[in-house]
């Protein structure tokens, strides 16, 4: 039964091999994605682009229905699956500054790596910066020790326990959000390439 032990089953280095060899995978995925481009990912942010959103919930009701059937059909122990702790304030703050850092830069974290490994100055310059941001952090973690520790933190939160529903609901909805979703892109796209073909 899953979540199966990679290091157990295939050894330290072939564990490493695999965790490689699926970084890139997931990399040349994006690249083919066009995520590789800041142009594309900005453009999220401007409405004229909508892939990153697309992208994105494709992936998480893909993985949420997939996880969700495994367990229902015993294939899973959704148990055993490492939930991140929830810091609400640390986490919100931090999204903040990803957030700026993503509108200016263009990239995040991963699309950065992807632009880097297609020799894109601005990718190495995003990633150089990745690097020092990195280093200030590690350098500064013990003065926002009380802080992460204390505020908003929750602990292992899933939005079933939050909202007080069965999973099978919360899967359900996050579905119908995401089609939602999918249908407003989709007119918002619209929208803005008349607007660009009136004005040229």
């Amino acid at each position: 039964m899953s979540p199966l032990d990679i290091s157990a089953s295939l050894g330290h280095v072939w564990q490493n091999v695999f965790y490689v060899l699926t970084g890139v995978a997931f990399g040349f995925a994006l690249e083919r994605a066009g995520f590789g481009n800041a142009r594309n990912l900005a453009a999220q942010f401007y409405l004229k682009d909508m892939r990153v959103l697309k992208v994105m919930f494709t992936a998480i009701i893909t993985a949420m229905l997939l996880i969700f059937w495994a367990n229902l059909f015993g294939l899973l122990d959704a148990r055993a699956l490492f939930i991140n702790p929830t810091h609400l304030w640390p986490g919100i703050l931090g999204g903040l500054i990803f957030g700026i850092g993503f509108v200016v830069g263009g990239y995040c974290p991963g699309t950065a790596l992807v632009s880097l490994a297609t020799l894109k100055i601005d990718g190495m310059l995003f990633v150089l910066g990745l690097a020092i941001g990195m280093f200030l952090f590690g350098e500064s973690i013990d003065a926002m020790r009380v802080f992460w520790d204390t505020a908003g933190n929750f602990g292992e939160l899933t939005l079933p326990e939050v909202l007080g529903l069965g999973t099978e609901w919360v899967v359900f909805a996050v579905v119908l959000m995401a089609l939602a979703m999918f249908w407003g892109a989709e007119r918002v796209e619209q929208y803005f390439a008349r607007k660009n073909k009136g004005e040229n």
